[in-house]
């Protein structure tokens, strides 16, 4: 506890966390730790995760299975069943993930807020100017993943998948240190763009899946290959993949963000607020 606590305290210096986190080659980095986090030799295995470990607070409790064959079997790791009980109500969308809430609210005409100060469009990062138009004025969330939690993403409604985009781009952190100092920053990394329909009321909502240093690689159930910087197919993939509410869509490889974005009409619920931890399965936002 005392040497993560004095890791914390080095790495919240926001020069050197900047320096050390983006100020490398993110893409070449990004692809050695992709292959060396699938290492299945036990004593890597143990000494890599309990370095992770040193560094974020892991709580290995909840998980579905208490033995990994390797760090990347760790991280992304499943969940005991009932670990994250699904609000009912089916006027509500819950959260898609475990995350700290960064920027919420209202979309200004195409824009909205990525951390004080710095602003980015909706075209910027959707690259589709029917979807900007679905969602100009509407509401949106953005869900940060921290190393340390569940990284698994699951349906905020009942729904279908129609569309998922992938768009190839670099591996800044997405942590708060580097939101604050690069602009446009999720316009900026690799992406998954998931257009899904409410079966309740037949609108669109769609969520972003943000990759980032250490993380580029994006796993959808309803595809076949994984979105990541060695992809070179399509970059449009139709889908017609019906999830209930809660049911997991996919998982990224490791950490990093989930933007949601409705129509104008929906109402973020009031625990979703800057700054506050959610849990999959909780209220985000109301149906109009």
């Amino acid at each position: 506890m005392r040497v993560r606590s004095a890791l914390s305290r080095v790495f919240l210096q926001e020069d050197l966390n900047f320096l050390l986190t983006n100020r490398i080659p993110r893409a070449l980095v990004t692809r050695f730790f992709g292959w060396f986090g699938k290492i299945e030799q036990p004593v890597v295995r143990d000494l890599s995760i309990a370095v992770w470990r040193l560094f974020a607070d892991v709580d290995l409790a909840e998980a579905e299975q208490a033995k990994f064959l390797s760090l990347h079997d760790c991280f992304i790791r499943k969940l005991k069943d009932g670990a994250r009980p699904i609000d009912p109500d089916p006027a509500l969308l819950t959260s898609p993930c475990d995350a700290i809430i960064g920027a919420s609210g209202e979309i200004e005409g195409d824009q909205l807020i990525q951390a004080k100060g710095l602003t980015y469009t909706l075209l910027d990062l959707l690259r589709d100017p029917e979807l900007v138009g679905l969602y100009r004025d509407g509401r949106y969330v953005t869900l940060r993943l921290t190393s340390s939690m569940y990284h698994r993403f699951h349906a905020p409604h009942e729904c279908r998948v129609e569309q998922v985009t992938y768009v190839s781009g670099d591996t800044w952190n997405t942590n708060p240190i580097t939101v604050k100092r690069v602009e446009r920053l999720f316009c900026k990394n690799e992406r998954a763009v998931v257009e899904t329909k409410l079966a309740a009321n037949g609108q669109s909502v769609t969520l972003v899946a943000v990759a980032a240093i250490l993380v580029a690689s994006i796993r959808m159930h309803c595809l076949d290959a994984p979105l990541n910087l060695k992809h070179s197919g399509p970059n449009v993939f139709p889908c017609d993949a019906v999830f209930q509410k809660g049911d997991e869509l996919g998982w990224f490889e490791h950490g990093s963000t989930i933007i949601v974005f409705a129509p104008e009409g929906f109402t973020l619920c009031d625990n979703i607020r800057d700054g506050v931890r959610v849990r999959m399965g909780e209220p985000l936002m109301r149906l109009p």
